[in-house]
């Protein structure tokens, strides 16, 4: 009897179990088979109801066999560059991360002048034997003016120890700074650094961004150094 009522307990609970996986995997059914279901469905329907004087080529049937198959790679990948967008979001975040309260270097012309000095940097489009940097005062007007000499395609650094052309020391605060380079006397592109803070991290929808305080929002490609 024990036994009985024992095998009889455990044929409900895997009923139940068998009900509940059932459940669950109708619940976790794809778009992919959805598509799938409705194709089979139509194409039985056509077989059914197709005239037996003029049956359904064998062609037709195939073709939209194809296109089915063809749908279902598509959907696959889809669901594939999907996941791997999200671990690269995810990845980029955790990058991000390590960021807060440290130095990088994006596009910007403002230059901070403090006790210490102040840092600046650029980017070459490509390689200048002449590379001349002007130093502006809040007025537009220019302070100090400095030959960078030759410099290779990529990022530079400078450092202004606040002196300017007259040899006195500048107050502490805001600068902005112009920089033009040439090579055999043509015109080199380049591209003003400025130095920031990153204060936070923010995650969106549009994907990941540093909040460098007055500088506003910048992306991770925009980062140029990392101090």
């Amino acid at each position: 009897m024990i036994s009985t009522a024992t095998a009889g307990v455990s044929g409900a609970a895997q009923t139940l179990i068998d009900s509940v996986n059932g459940t669950a995997s109708t619940k976790a059914k794809s778009v992919i088979n959805e598509a799938q279901d409705r194709f089979l469905k139509l194409l039985t329907t056509q077989l059914k109801n197709q005239d037996p004087l003029n049956p359904m080529d064998n062609a037709q049937m195939t073709s939209q066999l194809a296109q089915i198959s063809t749908v279902d790679g598509i959907e696959k990948l889809n669901a594939t560059l999907q996941k791997l967008l999200s671990s690269t979001v995810d990845a980029e975040a955790m990058q991000a991360a390590a960021l807060v309260g440290r130095q990088v270097m994006v596009a910007g012309s403002g230059l901070k002048l403090t006790g210490s000095g102040a840092v600046g940097g650029m980017e070459l489009a490509a390689a200048a034997d002449q590379v001349v940097l002007t130093i502006k005062d809040s007025n537009g007007l220019p302070v100090k003016t400095i030959e960078l000499g030759a410099l290779d395609a990529g990022v530079h650094n400078f450092a202004w120890d606040g002196k300017t052309d007259l040899g006195a020391q500048a107050a502490n605060g805001n600068y902005s700074m112009a920089i033009a380079a040439k090579r055999g006397g043509e015109k080199v592109d380049v591209s003003p650094l400025e130095l920031a803070g990153v204060v936070s991290v923010n995650r969106s929808s549009q994907g990941v961004t540093l909040d460098l305080g007055q500088l506003g929002l910048a992306t991770m490609n925009d980062v140029k150094q990392i101090f």
